[in-house]
């Protein structure tokens, strides 16, 4: 109050000495006020005149008296103020209560005499509402109420919007004020620190000493170990298993067990083999390298929990980059994991596809047959095989365009999406990718891992990018949530829901646990969630339609406690590879076939930022499957 009244004076010596009777600053310097000279001195004087008349504070309180002159949400009450307004409003409600929330109070000052609401002020009291049920109190008042949210303003120091002069954060929430730590406490935390600091140093040079002694004891023991390979770690160590016929490909995943002596059903590996044991099936049909004569085993699916022989070139541990051998044609060209791109050789790949489109495609060119990268190179082979289809086919033209038909099980409708040729140069030109490019993408990702996979296929699910996006959710918000509703409940145990979401002009990725009532949030800009409130809001009205639709009982404490969790997922370093880094997230969280996304991301897939080749690795598999597909001849 105090500074309100000085803000006040000055204003008054401003407008008596420094201005005429038409508000406008005087050009000669004004008399000192001697009647004030108890409260100013001739010093403080000349420095306030020469303070008002300075061009900056002329702008600035040009530009405050603007906007105070018309401000967005005027204040209706004259002279009553918050205090004697939130007095009258719980006197005439006979309410218990001894405060109203600030945005009910903000309400309230902005009703006219006649009693309407303003749309605009209904607008931001409705959003209020809608932010209370998904905001902690701790949160409220620790960052910022739901009222500075929803009008998209800072929160100020010392002071809570909507409640008038006087009310504090501290006076409101009764917080206790934060001690500073005394100079002993600082000095015992800092002996601490320099404690753990020095033991740390200890045990570091205790390990570098054991891991000396261990490397020469490795020495020593290598050359008496019978089937101990030296490429692999000795121990346990998790590993990729791959197969090389008919094609070359990722197949399951599980751990080698790199040991001396080792034995597999009492009785020595074969050469060239190490004994694995098989966790994960991702080829349901892949055949063993060497069947199990025991337990009379064939498949690899029927393997899972138990040790077979595996070749060691078709092992690799979860933290190794293979590269394509250069006396075999059986290596790939991959990081932490096998994509479709790399499956076949390329010089007989490519030859048996000529082949194929030559008979539907005369007097056309044949594909090119790019000789074999060296160790360490990368070639995009599907794609130059697919731009060449493009050249020589009818979609070379402007407004020529594919089909694919999408099933119902993928987004719970049947559909067709289409695929332009400006969808395909965004993929041969590595620019940002459109709807059409995302959804072929979970055609593939169904076709290759999910359709006649069971597990995975109950497991996961998609939500289409074509029916909930920004647009439509600003534009028809029912029939968006109403999607998403049918969508849920459409799962009858645990499903993980992925849905890349377009914000307009960038991609990220939802995973959505309805029955848990938790959200991962995948953002390779690494933005928050409140940054997208129309689509937080969409899901979480979903969630809760559909948690009252099949009946649950949530308790009352909980009841507006929807998770959203972000994933420490790998960024982006430009600003158009949003689209390929939402469709590797796809691909790893069904690869890793797991409900529940770490927070940090999944350790297999863990990095900072996406190589280029990562991202070359999915465009091949898109470009690998539109020639499968033959959407183009």
């Amino acid at each position: 109050m105090a500074g309100k009244r000085h803000r006040g004076w000055r204003t008054f010596l401003t407008n008596k000495y420094l201005k005429d009777k038409e508000k406008k600053f005087v050009e000669y310097d004004p008399e000192y006020p001697v009647k004030y000279a108890i409260f100013i001195t001739e010093e403080e004087w000349v420095a306030f005149v020469a303070q008002r008349r300075d061009e900056n504070f002329k702008k600035v309180s040009a530009t405050n008296r603007e906007r105070a002159s018309n401000p967005t949400y005027a204040y209706k009450k004259g002279r009553l103020g918050y205090a004697r307004l939130e007095e009258k409003i719980l006197d005439e409600t006979k309410s218990d209560a001894t405060s109203l929330p600030p945005h009910v109070l903000w309400k309230e000052a902005r009703v006219g005499k006649d009693g309407t609401v303003r749309d605009d002020v209904q607008h931001i009291y409705d959003e209020c509402e809608t932010l209370s049920q998904s905001i902690s109190t701790a949160e409220d008042q620790e960052n910022r109420s739901v009222l500075s949210r929803a009008l998209n303003v800072p929160e100020y120091p010392g002071r809570v919007r909507g409640k008038g002069h006087g009310c504090t954060p501290t006076s409101l929430y009764k917080n206790p004020r934060r001690r500073n730590p005394s100079n002993q406490e600082v000095m015992e935390t800092l002996q601490a620190l320099q404690a753990q600091v020095l033991q740390l140093q200890k045990d570091n040079e205790r390990y570098r000493c054991m891991e000396k002694c261990s490397s020469q004891l490795k020495e020593t023991s290598e050359k008496a170990s019978i089937n101990c390979q030296n490429k692999f770690p000795e121990g346990i160590s998790s590993c990729q298993l791959y197969l090389s016929s008919p094609t070359y490909r990722l197949v399951g995943k599980g751990k080698v067990h790199n040991t001396s002596g080792d034995l597999l059903h009492h009785r020595p590996l074969p050469d060239e083999h190490l004994k694995v044991s098989v966790d994960v099936v991702l080829d349901k049909d892949a055949l063993l390298p060497i069947p199990d004569i025991v337990s009379e085993t064939t498949f690899l699916r029927d393997a899972i929990g138990s040790f077979v022989a595996w070749p060691l070139d078709l092992i690799f541990i979860d933290d190794e980059t293979p590269t394509k051998p250069a006396s075999k044609y059986k290596g790939i060209l991959r990081h932490n994991e096998s994509v479709a791109s790399q499956k076949e050789v390329f010089a007989q790949g490519s030859q048996q596809l000529s082949q194929k489109i030559g008979s539907r495609q005369k007097n056309k060119r044949d594909l090119p047959v790019t000789s074999l990268p060296k160790k360490g190179a990368f070639v995009p082979r599907y794609q130059i095989s697919l731009e060449t289809l493009v050249d020589s086919s009818d979609m070379a033209t402007a407004g020529a365009i594919r089909l694919l038909d999408m099933e119902e099980d993928i987004f719970g409708y049947s559909c067709t999406e289409t695929i332009e040729k400006e969808d395909l140069e965004h993929i041969f030109r590595h620019q940002e990718l459109g709807v059409g490019v995302i959804h072929t993408y979970i055609r593939f990702l169904y076709d290759n891992f999910m359709r006649g996979n069971d597990q995975l296929s109950n497991r996961f699910r998609f939500v289409s990018s074509s029916l909930v996006n920004k647009a439509l959710i600003c534009r028809e918000p029912d029939s968006c949530r109403e999607y998403l509703v049918k969508r849920f409940m459409a799962s009858s145990t645990n499903n993980l829901y992925l849905w890349p979401y377009n914000s307009g002009c960038h991609w990220l990725l939802l995973a959505i646990d309805p029955l848990k009532e938790v959200v991962y949030f995948l953002n390779s800009i690494d933005g928050e969630w409140t940054n997208y409130p129309d689509m937080k809001q969409l899901v979480d009205t979903s969630i809760k339609v559909f948690r009252s639709q099949r009946q649950a009982r949530v308790p009352r404490t909980k009841s507006s406690n929807i998770t959203w969790i972000k994933v420490q997922c790998p960024l982006q370093r430009n600003g158009i590879d949003c689209g390929y880094f939402v469709m590797r997230f796809m691909r790893e969280i069904i690869n890793m076939n797991q409900i529940e996304i770490p927070i940090t991301y999944f350790d297999e897939y863990k990095c900072v930022h996406y190589t280029r080749l990562q991202l070359e690795q999915i465009k091949e598999e898109l470009c690998q499957y539109f020639i499968e597909k033959r959407l183009i001849i």
